[in-house]
C-alpha cells in the first residue's frame, strides 16, 4: 500500500456492537482517529452498529465498498488470510448452513457458536479453531460480506499483537477492555494511548462529557419500563424465546448488567442479550439492519480526505451526508434511520455534566470535525 494513501474508517457512532456506550460521543472519537492518521471517518448507521457480527460487517463493508474504497484491513488474531477465507468460503455453502443447524436442532443447549465450530470442525479440520478468537470471528464476516457482495475491495489482515479481546493480561498493547476497565477506575490512560488521541481523552473526560453508566442506566430503564412484552418479540435477534425471556427478567427489577448476566443462557448470549437491551431503549427494530446502510454520513475529515471527496465525489455510490441540511434530500427510510441515529446521540448526552449538555438536535447541527 502506498503512503499517499486515503486512509477511511467505518466507526460505530454513540453505541456500540458490543452492547454498550462508547467511552467517548462520536464527534469526539471521530476528532481522535482523524488526529491519528484517518482521512475520512464515516458513522455506520445506528442498526448496524447494534447488530451481530454478521450484520455489522456487513453493513461497514458496503460503505466502504460504495466510497470506492481499494482495500479493506482489519485485525484479527491471525495474518493468514488464507485459512479466514477458507472459513468464510465453506460457511457460505449451504450444506455447512445445513449441518449447522443440524446440530442445533438436536441438542438445544448448543449455542449457534459451538454448532457453528462443530460444522467447521468436520468441514476444515484444525482451521475451525480460529473461530474461537473474537476477532478472527469477524474477520470471517467481513470475509463473507465481500463475497456475498462482489466487491473488487481487496482484504489486508493484520495480526493483533499484545493483549487479546477481553484479556487482563498486561503488556506494551493493552486491549479495549483492559482500557475502559483502567477508565472507570479513574487511572490515567495517556501512557496506552497515541498522545493526540490521548490529548482528545483527556479534555472530554475534564469536562464530564465521557460514558457515565449510573447516569445512562437510570435513562436507558426509563425507556425500556414503559414497553410491552409484544416490543420484545419484533427486537433483532429475538428469536428461540429470547425477547420473552429478556422482557421478563428486566421486568423483576434487575439492573441492566443484573438482567443480561439472569436472562444469558449457553444459546442467548451475554453480547446477544446486551445488544436486545439498547435495541428495546433505542427503538431498533427487527429487519432494520437488513440489507445495506442507505446513506453515508462523514464525521470527520483531513486535508488529504477532503481533496478524495472533491476528486471522487462522483465516483462514490451511496448519499454522502458532510452536512445535516443534506439529510433532506434522502429518501423516507433514510431520514428514519438518521433520526434514530440522532435519538441515540440525544440520549448519550444525557450523560454529560450539565454545563456540557447542548440543546437536544445536535446530530441535526453539527458538520464534520476537519484537520
Amino acid at each position: 500500500m502506498c503512503e499517499d494513501a486515503v486512509v477511511v474508517c467505518v466507526m460505530s457512532g454513540d453505541f456500540v456492537q458490543r452492547g454498550e456506550a462508547a467511552l467517548m460521543d462520536k464527534f469526539a472519537r471521530a476528532e481522535a482517529a482523524c488526529r491519528c492518521g484517518a482521512d475520512l471517518v464515516l458513522e455506520l448507521p445506528l442498526p448496524w452498529c447494534l447488530s451481530s457480527a454478521e450484520g455489522f460487517a456487513r453493513g461497514a463493508v458496503s460503505l466502504l465498498d460504495a466510497m470506492g474504497c481499494s482495500w479493506l484491513s482489519f485485525g484479527s488474531e491471525t495474518d493468514q488470510l488464507s485459512e479466514l477465507e477458507a472459513l468464510a468460503e465453506k460457511l457460505q455453502e449451504e450444506q455447512s448452513r445445513e449441518r449447522i443447524q443440524e446440530f442445533l436442532s438436536k441438542n438445544a443447549l448448543l449455542s449457534y457458536a459451538e454448532a457453528r465450530q462443530m460444522a467447521m470442525e468436520e468441514a476444515l479440520g484444525e482451521t475451525a479453531a480460529l473461530l474461537t478468537k473474537p476477532n478472527c470471528i469477524l474477520a470471517v464476516e467481513y470475509l463473507k460480506a465481500l463475497r456475498q457482495g462482489g466487491s473488487t475491495v481487496r482484504p489486508l489482515a493484520v495480526k493483533r499483537i499484545g493483549a487479546g479481546h477481553d484479556d487482563d493480561t498486561e503488556g506494551s498493547f493493552r486491549s479495549a477492555s483492559q482500557l475502559r476497565s483502567m477508565f472507570a477506575q479513574g487511572m490515567d490512560l495517556s501512557t496506552c494511548l497515541p498522545p493526540l488521541s490521548a490529548e482528545v481523552l483527556c479534555r472530554e473526560r475534564a469536562a464530564g462529557s465521557c460514558r457515565n453508566p449510573e447516569a445512562l442506566e437510570l435513562a436507558l430503564r426509563s425507556r425500556l419500563y414503559s414497553l410491552c412484552e409484544e416490543d420484545f418479540d419484533h427486537l433483532p435477534d429475538s428469536s428461540d424465546g429470547a425477547g420473552r425471556k429478556l422482557y421478563k427478567t428486566l421486568r423483576d427489577g434487575w439492573t441492566l448488567e443484573e438482567t443480561v448476566q439472569r436472562a444469558s443462557t449457553k444459546r442467548y448470549t451475554k453480547a446477544r442479550m446486551r445488544r436486545m437491551l439498547l435495541c428495546a431503549a433505542l427503538g431498533i427494530k427487527e429487519g432494520d439492519s437488513s440489507g445495506v446502510p442507505p446513506y453515508a454520513r462523514l464525521l470527520s475529515a483531513s486535508e488529504k480526505g477532503r481533496a478524495y471527496l472533491a476528486e471522487r465525489r462522483e465516483c462514490i455510490r451511496i448519499p454522502l451526508v458532510t452536512k445535516p441540511a443534506s439529510v433532506k434530500k434522502l429518501d423516507a427510510h433514510a431520514k428514519e434511520l438518521f433520526t434514530l441515529g440522532s435519538a441515540a446521540h440525544d440520549l448519550y448526552v444525557l450523560q454529560k455534566s450539565a454545563k456540557e449538555r447542548m440543546p437536544l438536535g445536535e446530530d441535526w447541527r453539527k458538520g464534520p470535525f476537519v484537520v
